[in-house]
């Protein structure tokens, strides 16, 4: 069942982040970052367009049971925008991202936020429209990346960056609920359990899985269970 995309939602979130005690990381030795997790609204049955060979971005790595990779019928309602990034990128190319990326000299969390949303999917939106901060998630590839979550008040005109998005999805919020999610399983070179979160025919691992994994406990559900503690796959530690 979708998740209505309305000022009741709106609200809720809302106050689930300001009665949060929020966890943050200060790490000298990692590079500040921030993310836009930008809630929009979707019709059922969009975004199933793969604009690019799955065999690009799988690159190798194992899909269990019967994932193919493909983000496909995942709108409706009250939904977040996920990016796919451009394979040509000199890190985690091809992975699945939300928008967002280092702070600039002078520049906040919400700043830089909204600055890469407007730089990566053409979307230009007030600080008014944020709704608050997520826990900072600090990743095994040097940065400390803060979370902003945002109101994008209806459906937005998506124009990604070539150079860095091969395509924009509007994923619903019903897909973070869904009974298989989320999945967390072990690997030998981490005692920590590496969160894994479905969505269409792929799995979507941290740090992106972890801010997703909260929007859904904190945002969605009102719980304060911690996400920094979540470990990511090896292919995403570089």
């Amino acid at each position: 069942m979708t998740v209505s995309y309305d000022e009741a939602l709106r609200d809720r979130i809302r106050a689930h982040l300001a009665r949060h005690d929020r966890r943050i990381v200060t790490d000298p030795t990692k590079r500040h970052a921030a993310v836009a997790v930008v809630l929009v609204d979707s019709e059922l049955g969009e975004d199933r367009v793969d604009p690019a060979l799955v065999d690009d971005w799988i690159d190798g790595r194992p899909m269990p049971g019967n994932l193919d990779g493909r983000m496909v019928d995942v709108s409706g309602g009250a939904a977040f925008l996920l990016c796919r990034r451009a394979s040509r990128l000199s890190s985690h190319a091809a992975q699945w991202a939300l928008p967002g990326g280092r702070l600039d000299p002078g520049e906040d969390a919400v700043d830089a936020a909204l600055r890469e949303l407007d730089e990566e999917v053409g979307v230009t939106l007030p600080h008014s429209t944020v709704l608050g901060l997520l826990d900072d998630y600090p990743t095994r590839s040097g940065y400390v990346i803060t979370p902003v979550v945002i109101w994008g008040g209806g459906r937005l005109e998506l124009r990604p960056a070539p150079d860095e998005v091969v395509a924009v999805y509007r994923v619903g919020l019903h897909q973070l609920q869904r009974e298989d999610s989320p999945r967390f399983i072990s690997i030998p070179e981490s005692p920590r359990p590496v969160v894994q979160i479905p969505l269409g025919n792929d799995l979507i691992h941290a740090p992106t899985g972890a801010v997703l994994l909260q929007l859904r406990w904190l945002g969605l559900e009102g719980r304060h269970d911690p996400v920094d503690e979540l470990e990511q796959p090896v292919f995403a530690w570089k």
